[in-house]
């Protein structure tokens, strides 16, 4: 991968380590959202709940209502009850999405060669947060599935260690570093919103050349292997 291609992130189309990225099917694994079987209507309808959710949720937050949705999505309000029973079913279905595509993001960047794959998981999460940044604290009080949790996290991993062999950051960092950076990028999204939704790529940029500069990056410690391990959401059953 380039260093051009890895600075705009995931886009349909381009070929990483010889797969094509084309929605979420990366090198041989599918990352999918899971659209209702049945009439196309049925598919239409739950595409327009979501998209109406996203925006409700982000204009009202928690205070956001089943009825509400359903008038933004033109949709009667008994066709989203048979789709979601309830409001946290609702929510929990755009936490699963959102995680389906950090771990399709993830998985094009493990399918890079070379330590450019950090980069390109960075700013891919960077764009996810910056699109769910008005309803992300909706998303931050539940607990993701454990199975793509773990993932995730084991991706992370990976990547950073593969970028240290290759030398595109500095042997000092850590693991933890990498996961400060994650949660800056979280947390400036929200925080910016749709005022400066693109603050976060300069924030970016500023941090990865921070990480790539010779010398002792710090004379403090970074936060040990427990300490990150507590700081990590708990996850479930990674078979269930």
């Amino acid at each position: 991968m380039t260093s051009e291609a890895a600075a705009r992130g995931p886009v349909a189309g381009d070929t990483v380590a010889g797969d094509t990225v084309a929605g979420d099917t990366v090198a041989g694994d599918t990352v999918e959202p899971r659209p209702p079987a049945g009439r196309r209507d049925a598919v239409r309808n739950y595409h327009r709940i979501l998209d109406a959710a996203r925006d409700v949720l982000g204009e009202s937050g928690a205070d956001a209502s089943m009825e509400e949705i359903a008038a933004r999505a033109g949709v009667g309000v008994g066709t989203v009850y048979r789709r979601f029973a309830n409001k946290d079913a609702l929510i929990d279905e755009l936490l699963r999405l959102s995680m389906c595509e950090a771990l399709g993001t993830a998985r094009q960047a493990l399918a890079s060669l070379g330590g450019d794959g950090l980069e390109y998981l960075l700013r891919g999460l960077g764009a996810l947060f910056a699109g769910h940044a008005r309803y992300a604290h909706l998303l931050l009080q539940r607990s993701a599935d454990g199975a793509t949790s773990l993932e995730m996290r084991a991706a992370v991993e990976e990547l950073t260690a593969r970028a240290l062999a290759a030398g595109t950051l500095n042997p000092d960092v850590t693991q933890g570093d990498v996961m400060a950076l994650i949660w800056a990028m979280r947390g400036l999204t929200e925080t910016t919103g749709e005022v400066a939704p693109q603050t976060w790529q300069r924030f970016l940029d500023i941090h990865l050349a921070g990480l790539r500069a010779p010398g002792l990056l710090s004379g403090r410690p970074s936060m040990s292997a427990g300490q990150l391990s507590r700081l990590l959401p708990p996850v479930g059953d990674s078979q269930g």
